[in-house]
């Protein structure tokens, strides 16, 4: 789906000042309605009066609006794919989620720091292909090699330290899980990024990397964080309420290895690149990408795409005839069902 006038998508704001703004309003209409009458005798006065059907108004109104601003928005979708050559690189983003990926020895700390790496990264791509992979103790695919950038950046964003319950850096582990990426069939040239502070706690990495590298997949390393290190924060709400500590009792402090991730590049017939600064980590990258050798592939991709507009805007005022349509006050034949019993509640 491709969203042609995305700028109109900040109409979609207006929804919770809408929602602001009834909510008010009911407060208000209670308060002055206890002020004439208590709520027994109010349902007296007035029994025909529904507070769900004003609910269910403004629900529907506020769905109608909704549709409105889609059909500003515009939404496209591709009616056929099509088959289209590309010249390229695969390359597979190893993201380490470790909790020690949390330290804040590097601002605003190694995770969030290697996200921004990544997403630069990519923005600079033009027709290479990218893969993602989480690791910590073990290693978990995130999204198979693909064009799709933007979905790629959807999902990395996600990716928190959480998603792995085994503790650890076990590099190997994500680089055995990377070869699985690559399809031999495109003879693509393979490239796979790793992005740690390097502290692995896995001894098998260099014999995973020298594995790799017969297979002609090229290991950059990225190594986030410092040499002097920092501990771990344990985070409520956003605040820091202790730090991770060991069996012992002591602070656990976590540094960046860096021979570790340089000897599994150069293992990996690739280079060491520093993370400390976003811009130089990207450009080392790119300057490593460049030399390599671009190769065609073919790529599906939607094409032929189509404006839905109309189908929003129907839908939108669909539900505003229905909003028409519909009273304040009760439905006579709901009334008639007496449901709970308040013909009954009345009279007595």
């Amino acid at each position: 789906m491709i969203l042609e006038e995305q700028i109109y998508v900040w109409g979609f704001l207006v929804l919770p000042v809408l929602l602001l703004l009834f909510l008010s309003y009911v407060f208000w209409k209670k308060r002055t309605q206890k002020k004439f009458a208590d709520t027994k005798l109010f349902k007296k006065l007035a029994p025909d009066q529904s507070s769900f059907k004003s609910n269910l108004k403004f629900i529907i109104l506020s769905l109608a609006f909704a549709c409105f601003v889609m059909a500003l928005v515009n939404p496209k979708l591709g009616t056929k794919i099509e088959t289209i050559k590309r010249e390229g690189v695969d390359i597979v983003f190893a993201l380490d989620v470790s909790k020690s990926m949390l330290a804040e020895d590097i601002a605003p700390n190694r995770l969030e720091k290697s996200k921004r790496i990544i997403t630069e990264i990519i923005n600079n791509l033009a027709s290479d292909r990218v893969g993602l992979v989480g690791y910590a103790g073990s290693a978990f695919p995130q999204v198979p090699i693909t064009t799709d950038y933007s979905t790629t950046k959807t999902f990395l964003q996600s990716m928190n330290t959480d998603m792995v319950s085994s503790q650890g850096t076990a590099i190997s582990q994500a680089i055995d899980l990377a070869r699985s990426y690559y399809n031999d069939d495109d003879q693509t040239n393979k490239v796979l990024v790793i992005l740690s502070e390097g502290e692995d706690h896995d001894s098998n990495a260099e014999g995973m990397a020298e594995q790799a590298s017969e297979e002609g997949i090229r290991i950059f390393t990225i190594g986030v964080g410092t040499e002097r290190g920092g501990p771990i924060p344990i985070k409520q709400n956003g605040r820091i309420q202790s730090y991770l500590k060991d069996d012992a009792g002591e602070t656990v402090i976590t540094r960046k290895d860096t021979e570790t991730l340089r000897r599994i590049a150069e293992i990996g017939n690739g280079a060491y690149i520093n993370g400390t600064s976003t811009s130089e980590a990207v450009e080392g990258i790119l300057n490593e990408l460049q030399k390599i050798e671009k190769t065609e592939f073919e790529a599906k991709q939607f094409a032929d795409f189509k404006s839905k507009y109309q189908w929003v805007l129907g839908f939108g005022i669909f539900l505003v005839l229905i909003d028409i349509l519909l009273l304040d006050r009760k439905t006579a034949w709901i009334r008639r069902l007496n449901l709970f019993n308040e013909r009954k509640k009345d009279d007595d």
